[in-house]
This record gives structure tokens, sequence and C-alpha cells, in this order.
């Protein structure tokens, strides 16, 4: 993009943001230098993080199999980041075609590639708005159109809701969604955890703090308290690699190291 439209889209390139060293960590194309000098700083710092993202990524495949198994057919993801492969709608859609998803973002760059990734898709796509303005999304002709809230949705949060810090109340904010969905719902979210983490992780952590999107680490028993209302389904909030993998190989010998929690939870 020229600078001139870069500018036109809001993208702000004085600093890294979230979603783009994302996908540069995972090996993405949809980034700039800004992003890319970030992201070396972290794997300088984490020097595990591609692993981390990897995991991260392998959890939501599954967690989107398991929705599938429970009859879920519609995905909202919010948060949803960069195109890249092994998104919702490739794994939901792969298992049944007529699977419908709705994916959220703020980030110009993430939206415009989406967009592009998802044009020939009628059954899945982008919609440009701040997901801690549910209605934003929720009301949104493109949600309204592609979703019916009277039938049970999973609602993913893939390292989201460690971007929104204490006083921006995201209790409130999952509590507008959960409220929102049909019973039979379900919500899967993973985030990044300061429990059993070493000196690498919070160094990582502290220099999110220099860009657009500083990261808030939560304990299990903090995000117990944000999905309150629902039912956490087994085996209930564990470090991201536990959570019902394919295989005990895909476990690593300290499951801590991914540096994140998952779970996934159920609207009755």
């Amino acid at each position: 993009m020229t600078e001139d439209e870069l500018a036109r889209r809001g993208i702000d390139l004085e600093k890294p943001n979230a979603a783009r060293v994302y996908d540069y960590i995972l090996g993405g194309q949809l980034n700039y230098a800004v992003d890319r000098m970030f992201a070396e700083q972290v794997l300088t710092a984490q020097p595990n993080a591609r692993e981390r993202a990897q995991l991260n990524r392998q959890w939501l495949r599954r967690a989107i199999r398991f929705g599938m198994d429970q009859g879920i057919r519609q995905f909202l993801d919010i948060g949803s980041g960069m195109p890249t492969v092994g998104h919702v709608h490739e794994v939901a859609q792969a298992a049944d075609p007529t699977s419908r998803v709705v994916y959220v973002d703020n980030e110009p760059v993430a939206v415009a590639h989406s967009e592009i990734v998802l044009e020939d898709n009628e059954n899945a796509a982008m919609v440009f708005a701040d997901a801690e303005f549910p209605d934003d999304v929720l009301e949104h002709d493109t949600t309204e159109m592609m979703l019916d809230l009277d039938q049970p949705v999973m609602v993913v949060m893939a390292l989201f809701v460690h971007f929104i810090p204490d006083e921006r109340d995201p209790a409130r904010l999952l509590g507008a969604y959960r409220d929102a969905l049909a019973p039979g719902s379900y919500l899967a979210l993973s985030s990044a955890t300061h429990e059993r983490q070493s000196d690498e992780t919070a160094r990582a952590v502290a220099m999110y703090k220099k860009s657009s999107n500083p990261v808030v680490p939560r304990s299990a028993d903090e995000l117990r308290a944000l999905v309150d209302g629902f039912e956490i389904v087994d085996p209930g909030i564990v470090f991201i690699p536990e959570w019902r993998p394919d295989s005990p190989e895909d476990v690593p010998a300290d499951p801590s190291e991914c540096g994140g929690l998952a779970l996934v939870a159920r609207k009755n």
C-alpha cells in the first residue's frame, strides 16, 4: 500500500500492531517493517514465541472441531487478526461447507486482506468493528445477514481478551456477548497467563507495553471470573496444548511453556 492508502485506512506504522506481529511470527507476509523489527525483539526475549503461536493455532482448530461435533455451524471470531492458514472458516467448512463464519477486527490491514481472501466465499465475511463495542459487532449488517443469533453460535476469542485491561472491564464485555447468544452456544477463549511463567515471558510482556496492544496475562481464576454465566467444559481451564490434544505426543513435557491458558464454555 502507498503512504496515502495507509493513511486513508488509518494504519499507524509508528507502532507495531499485535495482529501484524502475530502474522509475522506465524510466518505470514501481512506485516510491515515496524512489526518485523518488534517481532524479532520479541523472539530474542522469548525464543519459543513461534512455537507458542503455533500451539495456539492448533488449539483453535481443535476448538472449532469440537464446536462442529456439538452441532455448531455458526462462528463469530472476535479479534480474528490476519487470514493465515487454518483460519476458522477453513476448519469449519472442511467439515461442513454450509458453516457460516463472521470475523471481526479493527486492524485495517487484517480487514483489507481478509476481505480479499473471503471475496469468493459466500459463507464467510469480515466485519470492520471494535469488538469492545458489542452492539457494533452484533448489530452490524454483515453479522445480521450471516448469523442467526436465535440459534447456537460459537464465539471465538483466541488471544484477544488479554488485550483488554481490567479498567476496560473485560467481564462486562464478555457478559454482553454471552447475553446475546442463544442457549447451547459456546465460547472458545485463550489468553496469555502469568502462571508458572519464566522471566523470559515477563520480558516479552513488558515489551508489548511499547506496542499499540499491551498484554495483560491472567490466571485461571481470573479467566474463570470473566466467563461467569458459562459452563466450562472438560478439561476445564488448562495450558493451551493440554486442551483436548489430538495425541499425547502433542503435549510438551512442560505445557506451561506455551505461555497461555485455554478453555471452551457453554451457555446453558
